[in-house]
């Protein structure tokens, strides 16, 4: 990537297979509804098999957010392990396709390229259904100088810190971010991750990291506390504090400053897949080009509100046009 961006988006290359179900789906087939369930090969070609019209698009949930970022305007780009495979190069495809800066080779050995199975519930609620393939051979060395180099912000995925190499690869992160001063912003992804690395990240968190989003379950396993008790913990911590709420929208603690925002659905609720992506996507976009922090919350509540009132975790509308009608 030799031109500047605005921000690298590291994480997990996932191919997302997305299919409606019911509740009694779910059970039947022991799936965790509203969780992010990893599985292995026979598990999910299991679960493939067993759905009906299944829609597939290249995904991942910083490439998600990498994604976001250049439909609002800005300029994104991705590090994630692939193999040369099928779904690798439609991979590969789907993200230049889409605007963002994407330079990492196929994998010629090793596991097969990740997919997931994201099934959408009548309530919009969504459970993913992970088998992590190339991802979890993801390797501090991916990283490549030149891209953090080239970023004003590099945004991790914590489902990366899953991998067997996980802290490694945030160390190596920190390190070329601190040698280049570049900013480090992070999602925590998942409650459940964020409860069994709670040690190791709560202190990546305090060392590193500028940016922290995390939705509201996330924030209390971490910090092993309430929701509210988090939220104060957690703006002592990082320049900008940012939890996100569902229906009840978000919260951004920055500079002694709480910014509250409701929720901004653009049309009915439809499925809640890729909601905290987009909403990093919006803010990340926001404070690399001009925008205060009360300004990028609500740019992000535009995008996810998009994202939300239809099936896939990338935007269809023009978010950039929502943006430019709310006089931003």
């Amino acid at each position: 990537m030799s031109s500047r961006i605005d921000v690298l988006a590291v994480g997990n290359a996932i191919v997302d297979i997305f299919a409606s179900c019911d509740d009694d789906f779910l059970v039947r087939h022991n799936v965790g509804k509203g969780m992010m369930n990893l599985v292995d090969s026979a598990q999910s070609a299991a679960l493939y098999a067993a759905i009906d019209d299944p829609r597939e698009i290249s995904g991942g949930s910083a490439a998600n957010t990498a994604v976001g970022i250049v439909a609002l305007g800005g300029k994104a780009g991705f590090s994630g392990r692939i193999h040369d495979d099928e779904l690798g190069h439609s991979f590969i495809r789907d993200i230049h396709d889409a605007g963002v800066l994407f330079g990492m080779a196929p994998q010629i050995n090793g596991s097969p390229t990740a997919s997931s199975i994201i099934l959408v519930s009548p309530d919009a609620t969504r459970s993913m259904n992970t088998h992590l393939g190339a991802c979890i051979e993801f390797e501090p060395g991916d990283i490549r100088p030149e891209d953090v180099e080239s970023a004003e912000i590099i945004y991790l995925e914590g489902y990366l810190f899953d991998a067997p190499a996980g802290p490694e690869i945030f160390a190596h992160a920190a390190t070329l971010a601190a040698r280049h001063d570049v900013r480090v912003s992070l999602s925590l992804s998942d409650p459940w991750c964020a409860e069994r690395h709670r040690e190791a990240l709560g202190r990546f968190v305090h060392d590193h990291v500028d940016i922290l989003f995390a939705n509201e379950h996330e924030a209390a396993s971490l910090c092993d506390s309430s929701t509210e008790a988090a939220m104060v913990t957690l703006c002592e911590q990082v320049d900008e504090a940012i939890i996100t709420r569902g229906a009840d929208g978000a919260f951004v603690g920055h500079a002694g400053d709480r910014h509250d925002f409701p929720a901004r659905p653009q049309g009915r609720v439809v499925d809640s897949t890729g909601a905290g992506d987009l909403f990093a996507a919006g803010y990340l976009y926001g404070r690399t080009n001009g925008y205060d922090a009360r300004q990028s919350g609500i740019i992000a509540s535009l995008a996810a509100g998009e994202v939300i009132s239809h099936v896939g975790a990338r935007p269809e509308a023009d978010i950039a046009a929502l943006v430019r009608a709310e006089g931003l």
